[in-house]
C-alpha cells in the first residue's frame, strides 16, 4: 500500500509530509490526503515510488571530497 511506504520513507528521511508532498507530487497535501483516504491513480503511484527510490540512491552515494 503507497501510504505505508511513504509513511516508512518519512521516518527513514525524517522528513515532513508536506516537504514529501511538494517534492514529490507538487502538492503539500498529497500524504494528508492519502491518511483521509484518497486513492492515487497508478501513474501518480509510479511517479511517487520513482522519486523515493531516487531520494534513496542519492542519500546512499558516498560523498567524495574535492
Amino acid at each position: 500500500m503507497l501510504i505505508r511506504r511513504i509513511e516508512r520513507f518519512l521516518r527513514e528521511f525524517d522528513m515532513p509530509a508536506t516537504k514529501f508532498g511538494r517534492l514529490a507530487t507538487h502538492d503539500p497535501r498529497f500524504v494528508l490526503d492519502l491518511r483521509n483516504g484518497r486513492m492515487p491513480r497508478s501513474g501518480t503511484e509510479r511517479r511517487v515510488d520513482g522519486f523515493m527510490a531516487e531520494w534513496r540512491a542519492r542519500m546512499e552515494e558516498p560523498r567524495h571530497a574535492g
